[in-house]
């Protein structure tokens, strides 16, 4: 099958029901020239992240092939690739409707320089523990850019409802990892591996019983990182986010919606509220974040819609304090995303690449 823009020989990709039914398919960029290898690659797995390859990256030989197995909601991929610069931006975000949690479990090699938003890196591990991660959670709603080393990564795409049953606040989870430091953590790295080494033989039965139990033991162990082993304590917190989240969703438009206004209103304490979003910087500055966002799928969706309707439409007093604030937030001028963002719906690929993989 050849992909979009190919030339030459095509890359080795496949289709077919394994272990008596599980959905399977295989890519490789073996077939490739050597200069199309890495933009074949991108090209594959450009509807999910993008590649950002340098001209040198180009020129030099790029290995890569991913086998990919689906059952029933959940999607597992086994991958084999050369290093490479991989980046979700949220113009990407804003065009597409992946929108699931990706854990990559890393049974050779690892990941570097791991940054959720424009300028920061990731806050919740350092340089030398992401590089030895073995597990890393992403949040597909969420900006990240990183660099993975020559690697083979495990990894599961998972519903937001699996990983809510843990963690009550799940984007929270968005650039955590995990060593091999403790039992949960090494129990859910050895039923990986073996996941990894035994899916092509299963039955679509088994493959789905053995993915879910993966994906419950990975999302567990993040869950016992984060302090979080307790039912009724996660149950709990789990429903007063909830009720937070919905509150602010439903008044965002407003300007008058404040941290103390929320307090107010739904008559919580702010302490426990505080510590509910510390991860996002504090409730103020995750209303700001989901003011933002949207506006970022307004400018996408509505490529006429004057700036200044967007900014008032997601609770912005002025346009200048909103488009200072999606500068800092992102790295350019609100008009600069659009224009880039309408890139992107140009360049949305065929229907056939439109899954996770």
């Amino acid at each position: 099958m050849n992909l979009p823009g190919s030339q030459g020989a095509s890359p080795v990709s496949s289709l077919a029901a394994c272990g008596g039914g599980v959905a399977h398919s295989h890519f490789s960029v073996l077939g490739e020239p050597q200069h199309r290898q890495l933009l074949a690659w991108r090209e594959r797995v450009g509807h999910v992240i993008d590649v950002l390859p340098s001209k040198a990256d180009v020129a030099q030989p790029f290995r890569a092939e991913i086998d990919r197995y689906k059952v029933e909601g959940l999607l597992f991929t086994d991958c084999r690739s050369d290093a490479m610069l991989l980046e979700r931006s949220l113009a990407r975000i804003s065009t597409d409707s992946v929108r699931d949690y990706v854990f990559h479990v890393f049974a050779e090699g690892g990941v570097d320089d791991v940054a959720l938003r424009h300028g920061t890196s990731a806050t919740r591990s350092t340089s030398s523990t992401i590089s030895t991660a073995k597990i890393l959670a992403l949040d597909m709603n969420q900006p990240v850019r990183m660099r993975r080393s020559h690697c083979r990564v495990l990894t599961f795409f998972v519903p937001a409802a699996l990983v809510q049953e843990t963690f009550p606040d799940p984007e929270a989870i968005h650039g955590r990892t995990i060593q091999d430091a403790t039992p949960l953590t090494r129990l859910a790295l050895e039923h990986v591996a073996a996941l990894g080494a035994n899916i092509s033989g299963m039955t679509a039965a088994a493959a789905d019983s053995a993915v879910r139990t993966a994906a419950h033991l990975v999302v567990a162990a993040f869950g016992k990182q984060a302090g979080l082993s307790g039912n009724a304590r996660s149950v709990a917190r789990a429903a007063l986010f909830g009720r937070v989240r919905r509150h602010i969703q439903a008044n965002l438009h407003r300007a008058e919606l404040t941290p103390d206004g929320v307090l107010n209103a739904l008559h919580l304490p702010r302490p426990t509220v505080y510590r509910m979003f510390q991860h996002e910087g504090g409730l103020g500055a995750y209303i700001r974040h989901l003011r933002l966002r949207q506006a970022a799928d307004e400018l996408a969706r509505y490529p006429h819609m004057m700036v200044t309707d967007v900014a008032y439409a997601v609770g912005f007093k002025s346009a200048s304090d909103f488009t200072r604030a999606f500068r800092r937030a992102y790295g350019m001028a609100p008009q600069e995303f659009r224009a880039l963002s309408q890139t992107y719906r140009a360049d949305r690929p065929d229907a056939w690449q439109v899954s996770p993989g």
